[in-house]
């Protein structure tokens, strides 16, 4: 067997949290599943619900995976393609469905809110599904001796999901469906990835240096917005000092020869 090989079981394991989802949401517990793990969470402060929430934003993630330009450009070639799929994933879905949000039903005051209020497209949750699609592809595209491991990027994956019932962003069953959907993106992901030959993934070659442009790119980004709250400003900050360190690097190896 392959040693980056995705074993068959891998693609039906997404169908648990989305069976879940169906589950809470056709039983009329989508209330107060939100409202118990919103109450819960309020135990520890905001600044952890929301820098857990810049991780499933699209530029936050690709920031904070940068490096892997320089350590495993395949890992971050997977996490890119599982993105893009994420993305068209959750434009798609939100545009199809279009459901209300908690702030869309409940009452004001009813639940503990980070931000302004939110109150469409709610399923499913583009942040979970983002997190849950990046984690897979790095997960499956790395050997099966590194695996074990990377597991805790899962338990990661999950916090980022529930930090958007914390926030009061999405109900638990935008959550589960994100995840389910972000791991069937971030499978596909990683399956592409395995087809690039080494040769395309070198420093010199193209690929790398477009997403090295794309790393210039979301600096301006990072610089000119605001990733869902103020308290994320200093990951922000953070974000732009690992883009410029990789680029560094990136670029004083466009000058090393190679034998």
């Amino acid at each position: 067997m392959d040693k980056k090989a995705i074993p068959i079981i891998a693609w039906f394991i997404p169908v648990i949290p989305i069976a879940l989802a169906a589950a809470i949401y056709f039983s009329e517990v989508q209330s107060s599943s939100f409202l118990f793990i919103n109450q819960i969470t309020q135990l520890l402060p905001d600044t952890v619900w929301t820098w857990l929430t810049f991780f499933g934003n699209g530029w936050g993630v690709f920031a904070m995976a940068f490096p892997l330009l320089i350590l495993a450009p395949r890992l971050l070639t997977a996490g890119i393609l599982a993105g893009a799929f994420a993305s068209i994933a959750s434009f798609s879905l939100k545009s199809l469905f279009d459901l209300p949000r908690p702030a869309g039903i409940l009452l004001d005051g009813s639940f503990y809110r980070i931000g302004e209020p939110l109150l469409h497209r709610a399923f499913p949750s583009g942040h979970t599904l983002t997190a849950f699609a990046i984690a897979s592809a790095l997960y499956f595209s790395a050997d099966h001796s590194k695996r074990r491991p990377m597991l805790l990027i899962f338990v990661f994956a999950t916090l980022i999901g529930l930090s958007r019932n914390a926030i009061g962003a999405h109900w638990l069953t935008d959550v589960l469906a994100g995840a389910g959907v972000g791991m069937w993106c971030g499978l596909i992901g990683a399956m592409l990835g395995q087809h690039i030959s080494e040769s395309r993934l070198q420093p010199k070659s193209l690929w790398p240096r477009v997403i090295a442009i794309a790393g210039a790119l979301s600096i301006y980004v990072h610089l000119t917005q605001i990733m869902d709250h103020e308290l994320n400003l200093p990951l922000q900050y953070a974000s732009i000092a690992i883009i410029l360190v990789t680029l560094f690097l990136f670029i004083k190896a466009q000058f090393i020869k190679t034998k």
